[in-house]
C-alpha cells in the first residue's frame, strides 16, 4: 500500500524522467545550446544559448532561467533571459520573452531543446510588430534607426554576453557618463533608450 508521500513520488516520476532526459542537452558546435540542473527537484534549470552567426548577438552566450511547472509537459516552462539583451521581443529590464510557444502555442510533445532552438531563431529573426520592449522595437531594421539597433545590440552582447567588442563610438559615450559617477548598467540603459544622445541620457540619469 502506498503512503501519501510515496504516492506523491510515484505521481512525479513521469515529470522527473522527462526532465532528466533533457538535462543532458550539451553545448555542441552544431546547435550551441545547453541545459543544466539548478536544484534537485528538477523544477529550476539554467539554459544557455550562443548568439546565432551573422546577427548582432554572434559570439555572445546568453543565460536563461527555466522554471518547470507541476503541470509540465502539458503547460510550457517559464523562461526568461538572465543575461541582459537588446532585442524587441525580450524585455531589456526583466528578461521576459514574447514567444508564442511559451504561451498559447505550446504542445506537450515539445521539449526544452525545442525552446532553446526557438529562442536562437528569435534572436536571428526578431518580430518587432509584436514587441516585448517597444523602445527596442522602434530601432529594429525596417523600423527606425536600423544601424543604431545593430550597434546597440552588439554593445549589449559585448558587455553582458561576452561577445566581441564593437566599435569605439558608443563605448566612448559610456565612458564619458560613467566618469561622471553614474553606474555603468544605468548608463548603458539610458543611452540605449535615448538613441545614444548624451545630453538626454544625462537628463534621464539625473531624474532617476
Amino acid at each position: 500500500m502506498l503512503t501519501k508521500a510515496s504516492g506523491q513520488i510515484a505521481k512525479q516520476k513521469p515529470f522527473n524522467a522527462k526532465c532528466r532526459s533533457q538535462i543532458v542537452v550539451k553545448m555542441t558546435s552544431k546547435n550551441q545550446i545547453k541545459v543544466d540542473l539548478v536544484d534537485e527537484n528538477f523544477t529550476e534549470l539554467r539554459g544557455e544559448i550562443a548568439g546565432p552567426p551573422d546577427t548582432p548577438y554572434e559570439g555572445g552566450r546568453f543565460q536563461l532561467e527555466i522554471k518547470i511547472p507541476e503541470t509540465y509537459p502539458f503547460n510550457p516552462p517559464k523562461v526568461r533571459f538572465i543575461t541582459k539583451i537588446w532585442h524587441p521581443n525580450i524585455s531589456s529590464v526583466t528578461g521576459a520573452i514574447c514567444l508564442d510557444i511559451l504561451k498559447d502555442q505550446w504542445a506537450a510533445a515539445m521539449t526544452l531543446r525545442t525552446v532553446l532552438l526557438s529562442l536562437q531563431a528569435l534572436l536571428a529573426a526578431a518580430e518587432p510588430d509584436d514587441p516585448q520592449d517597444a523602445v527596442v522595437a522602434n530601432q529594429v531594421p525596417y523600423k527606425q534607426n536600423p544601424d543604431m539597433f545593430t550597434q546597440t545590440a552588439r554593445l549589449w552582447g559585448h558587455y553582458y554576453g561576452g561577445a566581441p567588442e564593437p566599435g569605439p563610438e558608443y563605448t566612448r559615450k559610456i565612458d564619458k557618463l560613467t566618469a561622471m559617477g553614474f553606474e555603468k548598467n544605468a548608463v548603458i540603459a539610458a543611452l540605449s533608450s535615448k538613441s545614444w544622445d548624451v545630453e538626454t541620457a544625462t537628463e534621464q540619469l539625473l531624474s532617476n
